[in-house]
């Protein structure tokens, strides 16, 4: 089957964390035997942002380390029909602009056999609710939220027909193990700074712990004010700027420790929702030591996978603890790789949406799943 995923951008991760699930959906649909193809507007903020800052060399390594992508781009002159005249499957980014959106689904009405689903991996559904409420989503087949919570309000509004589960992962032919990386380093931190959704928990269950333990911290990500720079050359954690996903893994194999900070919206709002840097930090086989959020899907084992810390003492605490028990360290590491292998792969998340194809697909595309099924 050929499937086709508006996203804001394939080609660039700048801020844009959907972009390392896609990758790595596309790839499993890939060794399937699927084709895929990503479409992403000429002018996505992420590119342009990416661009702005790395150059052309950055779209390169793109390619490089995933030439088996496929991405087209778009302008107002772009002729969607055309581009989905053979899709069986076609997936719409939240972040689509909503004259697309509705056009997308206005074709489907008009009698386009490909199942149309929408995709929402962010937070706006409760913090700027006008956004998602504006969307025309009556003639799309299904809803894709990455949480239980973000699918409940979905369906208290009654946005869409159908709408399903559809957690984020780690795309594990990327995120691995690499122990033959030298350690280098004790703690890093990838991570954006964002809109202050998190800046007062940053200060808390990272700058301060770091500093109190001196820890060699390293943080890389974008969008950070030049008072947080200043805040944290002040105190000697070293600030590494973005960082490729691709680059990701080697990037925590050199370091002992990792934190995950989610953003106030999720913790507040949408509890179970971690964020796609906790399946990937844990398919990496490093430590992990989270600022509080609720796992309320029971994704991960607390205390098993990962440890959960209430306050800035007590990642202070926490922290001391795995860098000075290499036993709990890999206790940690061990349990933390086994459940993304056992239960949240892109290889786990292609077989929910074939799941969810059989449930609520076209004709075509149900039949198409049940050849495959006879001839497996």
């Amino acid at each position: 089957m050929k499937f086709v995923f508006y996203t804001h951008s394939l080609v660039s991760d700048w801020n844009h964390g959907n972009a390392h699930f896609l990758r790595g959906v596309m790839r499993d649909l890939q060794r399937r035997g699927h084709e895929t193809l990503a479409l992403e507007p000429h002018d996505a903020w992420s590119r342009a942002n990416l661009l702005r800052g790395q150059g052309p060399a950055a779209v390169e390594a793109f390619h490089q380390a995933f030439p088996q992508h496929r991405s087209r781009t778009y302008g107002v002159e772009f002729d969607h029909e055309a581009a989905l005249a053979d899709a069986d499957v076609v997936i719409v980014h939240e972040w689509t602009e909503p004259q697309l959106v509705e056009r997308l689904g206005r074709i489907r009405r008009d009698g386009a056999t490909f199942t149309l689903l929408f995709h929402d991996t962010h937070h706006r559904a409760v913090s700027a609710e006008g956004d998602i409420a504006g969307l025309a989503l009556d003639d799309y087949d299904g809803v894709l939220a990455f949480g239980q919570t973000l699918r409940e309000r979905y369906l208290r509004a009654g946005w869409g027909k159908s709408v399903f589960t559809w957690h984020e992962a780690a795309d594990d032919a990327l995120f691995r193990p690499l122990p033959d990386i030298e350690k280098t380093g004790d703690l890093i931190w990838i991570g954006n700074w964002g809109d202050d959704e998190r800046s007062a928990e940053i200060g808390e269950f990272l700058i301060r712990p770091a500093t109190d333990l001196a820890l060699n911290t390293v943080v890389r990500g974008v969008r950070y004010p030049a008072h947080a720079l200043d805040e944290l050359r002040k105190v000697g954690i070293a600030y590494g700027g973005w960082i490729a996903n691709a680059d990701v893994p080697a990037a925590f194999a050199r370091h002992r420790v990792t934190v995950h900070i989610p953003r106030r919206p999720y913790v507040e709002h949408l509890p179970g929702i971690p964020t796609i840097r906790v399946f990937e930090a844990l398919a990496c086989g490093i430590p992990l030591i989270s600022a509080p959020w609720n796992d309320v899907e029971h994704l991960f084992e607390t205390g098993r996978d990962y440890l959960l810390v209430g306050d800035g003492e007590g990642m202070k605490k926490s922290l001391r603890d795995v860098l000075s028990d290499a036993d709990l360290a890999a206790s940690l590491a061990a349990a933390g790789l086994e459940t993304i292998k056992g239960r949240h792969t892109c290889r786990h998340r292609v077989d929910e949406l074939f799941a969810v194809l059989a449930r609520c697909g076209t004709h075509r595309v149900t039949a198409n799943l049940q050849s495959r099924e006879a001839a497996e």
